[in-house]
């Protein structure tokens, strides 16, 4: 009964995934910036933004989805930590956080899979320092990307789970040192939000604490 529940999981999350990747294929770059502009507008201005120290967020593939590049340049020039991911393993889904020194380190990093610029894991003949690493403070917001995204705060990611194994992962290390875990704030463009229920969700899956879209934040 699980494998087909399991299963059948498969397929909604599958079909869903299909239906977004028609759906995002047909917006203009221009649509894409205009409405990345906002979003970038509002995340800036939350309190939880404003107040935090140390801030992780996606570097955005070169169409399809939220531009984060004035989401990052800001992070840096309000002198906070950024941190952005990298894959580690592929074939298992596994990733962490590493951390970029500011604006030219943050141009000079390569493109990796799907076009995403990726740090290496030294730079300058030292090792990057992670957000998984023992000593480091933790992350106050980690602003993620996604499929789709619905009124319930469920996510649909690209079908690999590195964010979903990465949060297990990073809640237990933070619960470890007895830190509370960072708030989840997802991007999203105004037709990656669907009604309450429309994204199939799983028991590994990862729901957000807050959707920005160009037009409203979903709490």
């Amino acid at each position: 009964m699980r494998m087909m529940a399991t299963s059948a999981l498969t397929k909604q999350k599958s079909a869903l995934r299909k239906a977004m990747r028609a759906t995002l294929a047909n917006l203009s770059s221009d649509e894409i910036q205009a409405q990345s502009r906002q979003i970038t507008r509002t995340l800036l201005a939350l309190p939880e933004f404003q107040q935090s120290r140390n801030v992780s967020c996606f570097l955005s593939m070169p169409t399809g989805e939220v531009d984060t590049s004035g989401v990052v340049s800001a992070v840096l020039d309000a002198g906070k930590t950024l941190y952005v991911p990298k894959m580690l393993d592929k074939e298992r889904g596994i990733m962490d956080f590493l951390q970029i020194f500011g604006e030219d380190d943050l141009r000079s990093l390569p493109s990796g899979q799907w076009g995403i610029r990726e740090p290496d894991l030294e730079t300058k003949g030292k090792r990057r320092p992670t957000a998984l690493d023992g000593n480091a403070e933790p992350l106050d917001l980690i602003v993620m990307p996604g499929m789709a995204f619905d009124r319930s705060l469920s996510r649909l990611g690209y079908g690999r789970g590195f964010y979903d194994r990465f949060l297990s992962a990073y809640e237990a290390a933070l619960r470890g040192r007895q830190q509370g875990r960072p708030r989840l704030v997802a991007l999203a463009l105004r037709e990656q939000i669907l009604e309450a229920g429309q994204v199939p969700v799983g028991e590994t899956d990862w729901r957000v604490d807050v959707i920005i879209g160009p037009d409203e934040i979903v709490t």
